[in-house]
């Protein structure tokens, strides 16, 4: 299968200068370094910096409005159409600017079920963009790539703009989606986050349609075959509570829940590494501290060159991207079979949510919908308070149809496999961020650890009188107080207000999915339990 439109593949088309082709990772950390692009830590790996875009352009991801499915795309500010002739005048732009330069091609796997993977090309300009596409996608054996085919292709360019009046675009960066030609491209941006993020998107967008639940979620799996999965926005922990040493890790960012079970999208991790601890995180700081690692916008000791994890001069984004297999425990397959739990984490920085709540089917639908978070203040600019922040299905700007298709996807698949679901509060006790104190993650893991092996659920549960949650009336380990946290605040008062705010930041947001979904769904609304 060729990735062409107008009749000619991409590589043809473009008639670039030098191609270094499926080059392993000394090659490329060592043409990274030669050519300028990354310089080497003193543990080992590479680092580089993304210049002006230090995460990604949500605002300038666009997908191609072909006739043929602009009925089935959920159109909005995550997807953002773009008319056919405008990307055919795109793509030309990027042709002209390929030729003649030298790239880097790999070709790889996106998805570990053959039954649903894709043949991806990554056609990169940097080689240590290349070598981060090796890393965070499934690298196939050696057999595999004689006579490869690839079912999509992404071209990452990010020396070249786009011209708003020209190409339709809002800015010179561009992340555009063509599924006519299977092609994405990618301009205007050095962030590597857009590479595995749009294919990402190309799958949630294929998968429904083979009965596969495409999850922005991380994957773990216990000594008795029992999988869980963890489903939460950046910053709320997934890479740090699913690499569990006690567990086998599938994946630590994308999955899809098919007819067999779960299976890792990805052959890699993409860790958020700011202020990286290694008592409480050892897995990830050991893989970060090691050769063929890439470390994104970390800063190094001028002098020294070791890595300052705790420096967020470039960003608080900072990335560490590594194979899969350096983490000890990884699973060698990227599979497993259905989840036995769901566990939806939250950061909550207004303090009011409980460190975890056992969740009926309905509320599970609805805190999926609702994909709640809160951002603290410092860590992006102009947020000086903690704000709500709402992405459904956890992971809206990666979701090309509309979340209720994952939504019934998943509650389909949560009745025919009796899934227990956990929402998990990784975020504020005692008072909002500011005044009160981050949940300790000894506290987490342990309530999570009871979660997992069943002990939790055979204990009692009070139902939170503001959230309608069942909260568990103790676990070994945990200081009980922590369980209730009105008790935390040194104002009952005061935490009954912030309370009620969230809850009503909730209902606010839910309201834009009454009459789209099944009515069931609302008996799970806080709305229900006031």
């Amino acid at each position: 299968m060729r990735n062409d439109t107008e009749g000619e593949d991409i590589l043809d088309a473009a008639k670039p200068g030098r191609l270094h082709w499926n080059l392993v990772p000394a090659q490329l950390v060592a043409m990274a370094i030669q050519r300028g692009e990354a310089r080497l830590s003193a543990e080992g790996a590479l680092v580089a910096e993304t210049g002006r875009a230090t995460g990604r352009s949500p605002d300038d991801k666009f997908i191609v409005d072909h006739p043929e499915i602009t009925a089935t795309i959920d159109w909005g500010k995550a997807n953002k159409p773009l008319p056919p002739e405008r990307f055919r005048a795109l793509r030309r732009h990027a042709l002209e600017h390929m030729a003649g330069q030298t790239l880097f091609v790999q070709d790889l796997w996106a998805g570990a079920d053959p039954a649903h993977r894709l043949n991806v090309r990554v056609i990169t300009e940097q080689a240590w963009h290349n070598l981060f596409a090796r890393n965070m996608f499934i690298r196939p054996p050696q057999d595999a790539l004689a006579g490869f085919e690839p079912d999509w292709t992404v071209l990452q360019l990010p020396s070249l703009e786009a011209d708003v009046d020209d190409h339709g675009t809002r800015s010179g960066t561009a992340v555009v989606i063509d599924f006519a030609a299977r092609l994405v491209l990618i301009m205007g941006t050095a962030y590597a986050g857009e590479i595995k993020k749009s294919i990402f998107s190309v799958l949630n967008y294929l998968l429904p349609d083979q009965g596969v639940l495409p999850m922005h979620c991380s994957a773990n799996q216990g000594e008795a075959g029992d999988v869980a999965v963890f489903f939460g926005l950046s910053g709320t922990g997934k890479t740090t509570l699913s690499a569990d040493p006690a567990r086998i890790l599938i994946g630590d960012d994308e999955h899809g829940w098919s007819e067999s079970g779960v299976f890792n999208f990805e052959g890699g991790c993409y860790a958020k590494v700011i202020r990286l601890d290694p008592e409480h995180e050892p897995e990830i700081w050991a893989a970060s501290t090691r050769f063929g690692t890439i470390l994104e916008n970390v800063v190094l000791d001028p002098v020294t060159a070791a890595s300052d994890f705790d420096d967020a001069t470039l960003t608080e984004n900072t990335r560490s991207s590594y194979p899969l297999d350096f983490i000890a425990n990884a699973s060698k397959s990227g599979r497993g079979g259905h989840p036995r739990n769901i566990v939806m984490l939250t950061c909550d920085a207004f303090g009011v949510l409980p460190p975890i709540s056992r969740l009926t089917p309905e509320q599970a639908m609805y805190h999926f919908l609702s994909g709640y978070t809160a951002r603290v203040a410092g860590t992006e600019r102009g947020v000086t308070t903690p704000q709500a922040a709402f992405s459904a299905c956890f992971g809206a700007p990666f979701m090309a149809r509309h979340p209720t298709v994952y939504a019934e996807l998943l509650g389909l698949k949560m009745r025919r496999h009796e899934v227990s679901c956990w929402l998990v509060n990784t975020g504020w006790t005692g008072g909002a961020a500011g005044t009160g104190r981050r949940m300790p993650l000894p506290a987490t893991r342990a309530l999570l650890h009871a979660a997992l092996d069943g002990s939790l659920a055979e204990g009692g549960f009070r139902t939170d009188p503001v959230f309608g949650l069942a909260v568990p009336e103790g676990c070994p380990g945990v200081d009980q107080m922590l369980l209730n946290p009105r008790d935390c605040w040194a104002d009952p008062e005061l935490y009954a207000k912030a309370a009620r705010e969230v809850a009503d930041l909730f209902e606010a947001n839910f309201a834009k999915f009454k009459g789209k979904i099944d009515r069931t769904i609302e008996a799970g609304a806080i709305s229900a339990a006031a």
